[in-house]
């Protein structure tokens, strides 16, 4: 963002959160005996004594505040309900808010533990100006059980705290600066040792503060000090860092009506699918990973993720993409009430450059093969296409292994590549692990005569090799032992791959037999 351009942040705090999470649990159970009357309050043990740690917008008005002890509450307020306070929880209901908040934007920071930031510079408009924005975002809330006090300011630390000790609101220079000052020094939120040694110096507001020199208030208590001074009065901005990562391209669609039939979602997926792939070409870059964002009306949301095995910015091809993924959703998706807000972003790109057909119009092979393992990626899952990727190492079951076919992983080796008129010499599949057999063979290095194999006998007709293997000694293994494997073939057809683990009379410890996989 230019230095021309200047960020805007929105505080939200919602000082009732705790309380909040659990009486909107309750009113969620209609059959659930009703509680008691008594306001609400959340307590928790600390320095040694039971304190209260949240408490309900009706338990304050009555007094009742954090930090009171659960005796003087109780002598105060006979009737109030207790409960156990439980932070986690609380933090888990932050996290889902700061989710649902990316309809607003994608740059949302939580602050533990009620409160949260969010950067609204290119986003405001979307909703018709910051003021709609605030509106909507704080009635919304409200129907969903929170009371929200915002406020709007030119860097998140004005926004936080006109939020928290100011009216609240909108905030715009140059009277933004006045209504600043006039906060309390509790707006810096130092700590309780630096705020009673300013409020002994007779410095009750930031006004006060701000009107003193700042290398002697900087030596006085600290650089921190003047540095939050600065933030709060919109002299310096720092950038939040997101809860989450914010894609590099994203489209979006608001409804002014909730749509909830699959045609209507169909038509504005593949609006969002022309408008994010015209940002893509613009930056010759495509898409590997999307995210595909359902925001219902009620205030539920509902995350999909479209992967690619190749850089993706063809519309029509992305849009097949997301209809496959929903088809294959074992639990379906559900309107509800409506989506108002659609949101499709890209998690992960790469570059894309412009692909050139061929003269008669038909794609290059490996195009079609990444098209392929893109569709069965959609239907079938991520994990149900997978890839050999080729490793350095020469023991079979270390040689290579399997990947997510969408996955840009590569190996450590490289793929020797036999001659066309070559047999196979090895299975396509080897079993997880080879199983010990008990044979009959030559010795010292003849192949196998008969063997024995989960209690069936199989006689040997036809038999090929060995293949020796010595054992990778450079390598903190206990396979020690060479290798000689062997193509073999039974009196009925079928053919297996057998190995002989260790040498008579050149190595030590005894020679065992043991099959390691199967050939069509």
């Amino acid at each position: 963002m230019s230095a021309s351009i200047k960020r805007r942040y929105l505080a939200l705090w919602l000082p009732y959160l705790s309380t909040e999470r659990i009486e909107r649990k309750e009113t969620s159970k209609p059959l659930q005996p009703k509680q008691d009357s008594g306001p609400l309050v959340l307590v928790a043990r600390k320095d040694s004594s039971l304190r209260i740690a949240a408490a309900s917008a009706q338990a304050y008005l009555l007094g009742l505040k954090p930090g009171l002890t659960f005796a003087d509450a109780k002598s105060q307020v006979p009737n109030m309900r207790v409960l156990p306070h439980d932070p986690q929880a609380d933090a888990l209901l932050l996290i889902k808010i700061a989710n649902w908040c990316n309809r607003y934007t994608p740059i949302v920071c939580s602050q533990d533990p009620d409160g949260l930031i969010l950067e609204i510079s290119g986003s405001a408009h979307l909703f018709g100006g910051e003021a709609l924005l605030e509106k909507d975002l704080a009635e919304t809330l409200k129907s969903q059980g929170f009371m929200a006090k915002t406020a709007i300011a030119g860097t998140a630390q004005a926004a936080r705290a006109f939020c928290r000790f100011g009216t609240g609101g909108i905030l715009m220079p140059p009277k933004s600066r006045q209504d600043l000052l006039a906060l309390p020094i509790d707006a810096l939120e130092a700590d309780q040792k630096t705020t009673l040694a300013l409020r002994r110096a007779g410095l009750l507001s930031l006004n006060d503060l701000a009107s003193r020199p700042r290398k002697p208030l900087a030596a006085r208590f600290s650089s921190a000090l003047t540095h939050k001074l600065a933030q709060v009065l919109e002299e310096i901005d720092e950038p939040i860092i997101a809860h989450r990562p914010v894609p590099g391209f994203h489209a979006y669609m608001k409804f002014s009506d909730p749509i909830g039939l699959m045609e209507d979602i169909e038509q504005a997926l593949a609006s969002l699918c022309v408008a994010l792939c015209k940002k893509l070409g613009e930056k010759a870059q495509g898409g590997r990973h999307f995210e595909l964002v359902f925001f219902r009306a009620d205030g539920a949301l509902r995350r999909l993720d479209i992967l690619s095995g190749q850089a993706l910015r063809d519309p029509d091809v992305l849009l097949r993409l997301i209809k496959l993924r929903l088809d294959a959703l074992t639990d379906p998706l559900d309107p509800g009430f409506g989506f108002d807000i659609i949101q499709l972003a890209v998690v992960q790109s790469d570059t894309a450059p412009s692909v050139q057909n061929r003269l008669d119009s038909n794609q290059v092979p490996q195009t079609e093969l990444n098209g392929l393992i893109d569709r069965l990626s959609a239907r079938l899952g991520a994990k149900a296409i997978q890839k050999f990727i080729p490793l350095n190492s020469h023991l079979p079951e270390r040689a290579s292994y399997a990947i997510p076919a969408l996955s840009k992983k590569p190996g450590s080796g490289t793929w020797e590549l036999p001659p066309s008129t070559a047999t196979i010499t090895r299975p396509l599949f080897l079993m997880p692990q080879p199983e010990e057999v008990a044979v009959i063979a030559e010795v010292p290095d003849g192949p196998p005569k008969r063997f024995r194999w989960r209690g069936s006998f199989y006689d040997i007709a036809l038999a090929e090799g060995p293949e020796r293997i010595a054992p990778e000694w450079w390598r903190e293994t206990r396979d020690r032992l060479t290798r000689d494997y062997f193509r073999v073939e039974d009196n009925k057809g079928l053919r297996f791959w057998l190995f002989r683990y260790g040498l008579y009379d050149r190595e030590k410890g005894p020679v065992r037999w043991f099959i390691h996989g199967l050939f069509p």
